[in-house]
């Protein structure tokens, strides 16, 4: 039911860059932005090989399933994103899983959505208030379960790394593109780059961040365990350097049994059907300017992100640069993508998607 992996597109309107490259703005300034000074290529098999066993470390955290361990996690999270997506308020969550018979959630919000849903035997099913997942419900299951890149993403992508401190303590952080050839900058982040900081000696994940202008920090003060896995107490997102979001784990506890009829589909859940997928996350970039491109010129990046339905369409989309004044633009040209020709036939699937809005100007 969670994303386990990443893709990465490039769409071109227009012309590509070609030789005579512009200016890219640098990435905006943000007291999260941690990746400042210069972060070298993981260019050996020994750099490479460092960089992946950490985030290997950190994400073997978060796959609280993998040891075979039954648990229930309860959250609760309160939204406050100026109405720029679904259902701000209070929320609250609940897993209830239990090996060889499957997963058992719920979710419920004061604004009026609720839903449950059973993934047994490979089989997904829900009922509720709609049968999408609104934006940040299924953002506070990608962060508390599924937070980072799998293996396969990660090992074939360009890897640079920089050490840096927060909250006075060191952090060593990731940053990874499948770009082909990103954009990287003397100093700092590219736009292209995901950045993922993770305490070296823990490795627990401190801060996430899939495109600039989004951050996402974990506090592991009195934190939760299950067995090996170390779950953040507290868990902060700020999207264009506000506070959208924010989540606590308020239980986490081994169980060796429940109520096997939790792990069966209501008959309104079999005359739904399967349930809609919640699929990887897709990143893509779109370049506006007319050629010829000279150096003369300026590239201005503005990151959109939102969900892509079943139907192919991006909704709840909104601006991570906020203040740039293409960030409009940016989040009307995205909704007018259609994704439904990415999507595979017969399936019903939703998903993150980032879309980096490229402005070329003089």
């Amino acid at each position: 039911m969670i994303p386990k992996g990443l893709l990465y597109l490039i769409v071109g309107a227009g012309a590509s860059l070609g030789q005579r490259t512009p200016r890219i703005a640098p990435v905006p300034g943000d007291p999260l932005e941690l990746v400042a000074g210069h972060s070298p290529a993981a260019d050996t098999a020994t750099a490479r090989k460092a960089a992946l066993e950490l985030l290997a470390r950190a994400r073997n955290n978060y796959s609280l399933r993998s040891d075979g361990q039954g648990y229930d996690l309860k959250v609760s999270f309160a939204v406050d994103s100026l109405g720029q997506t679904d259902f701000d308020g209070a929320w609250e969550l609940e897993d209830v899983f239990v090996p060889g018979q499957g997963l058992h959630w719920t979710a419920h919000a004061a604004g009026g959505y609720s839903i449950t849903g059973i993934a047994s035997h490979g089989e997904l099913y829900n009922e509720g208030t709609a049968s999408a997942v609104p934006l940040r419900l299924e953002e506070v299951r990608g962060i508390l379960l599924h937070p980072l890149p799998s293996d396969a993403y990660a090992s074939r992508e360009s890897i640079r790394t920089s050490t840096a401190a927060f909250n006075g303590a060191p952090v060593t952080c990731i940053l990874l593109s499948s770009a082909k050839k990103p954009a990287i900058p003397a100093l700092g982040r590219a736009w292209e780059e995901s950045e993922e900081c993770i305490d070296p000696q823990s490795g627990l994940l401190i801060l996430h961040s899939e495109v600039p202008g989004r951050y996402i920090v974990y506090d592991y003060s009195n934190a939760p365990q299950l067995g090996s896995h170390t779950l953040p107490r507290t868990v902060t997102v700020t999207e264009g350097g506000r506070v959208v979001s924010t989540m606590t784990v308020e239980k986490l506890e081994e169980i060796t049994g429940t109520d096997p009829g939790l792990f069966v589909p209501t008959d309104e859940m079999k005359a739904r059907g399967r349930s809609v997928e919640l699929a990887p996350m897709t990143k893509l970039s779109r370049v506006h300017g007319q050629v010829p491109y000279t150096s003369a010129m300026t590239v201005r990046p503005v990151c959109v992100f939102g969900i892509v339905n079943a139907a192919g369409k991006l909704v709840e989309a909104h601006s991570l640069q906020p203040s740039d004044p293409n960030s409009q633009a940016a989040v009307e040209d995205a909704k007018q993508i259609d994704f439904s020709l990415s999507t595979p036939a017969g399936t019903s699937r939703q998903h993150f998607v980032f879309v980096i809005e490229k402005f070329i100007s003089r």
